[in-house]
């Protein structure tokens, strides 16, 4: 089932109080402070709707607070795309889709980013399937949309800032609004 923007909207509503796993922020918190990075960064609408709804698929499948305390990968990146597909284009689809490649890449062609990563992000990242060999990572960076799932990991690991004031969910389902394959 494909879920419109006020059932995205409610999503938040619901759960988005939520603790972001491991972190000093709320699953909102997180999602528009990710959007307001790529914003800010010039980002079109695309963008910014994938930074916006890139951990939807953590408020689709719950597992509680810091699975990966219980070892647990919740595959978040793949869970929320059969619910956005039709709604969205390939463009944001495949930025949620990689953004956690995207970590993998990151780690394996930057010598500083692992020591970056919070420590349920390094967690997580072993449970993920760990840094990519040379091999992975060009293989990976060479797919369409890469580039855009890397620019948005950054923003990703940016967005754990208790106090960072953002503008309001509305705000950034506007922007989704004009992105959408078929308009409400």
């Amino acid at each position: 089932m494909a879920l419109s923007l006020t059932d995205i909207d409610g999503l938040f509503a619901r759960h988005g109080a939520a603790q972001y796993s491991g972190e000093p922020v709320t699953q909102l918190q997180h999602a528009l402070q990710t959007a307001l990075l790529a914003e800010e960064a010039g980002a079109d609408d695309e963008l910014v709707t994938a930074a916006l709804l890139h951990d939807l698929g953590h408020l689709l499948n719950d597992q509680g607070e810091t699975p990966t305390l219980r070892g647990v990968d919740d595959v978040h990146q793949y869970f929320a795309l059969p619910f956005l597909r039709g709604v969205f284009g390939e463009r944001v689809l495949a930025a949620i889709r990689w953004h956690v490649d995207a970590k993998r890449y990151l780690c394996a062609t930057r010598a500083d980013y692992w020591q970056q990563l919070s420590d349920d992000s390094k967690r997580s990242l072993e449970l993920q399937g760990g840094i990519f060999s040379p091999a992975q990572a060009e293989a990976f960076i060479a797919q369409e949309h890469a580039a855009d799932a890397v620019a948005l990991r950054l923003w990703d690991d940016q967005a754990k800032a208790p106090d960072r004031p953002t503008p309001p969910l509305a705000h950034y389902l506007a922007r989704a609004q004009r992105c959408m394959l078929a308009r409400a």
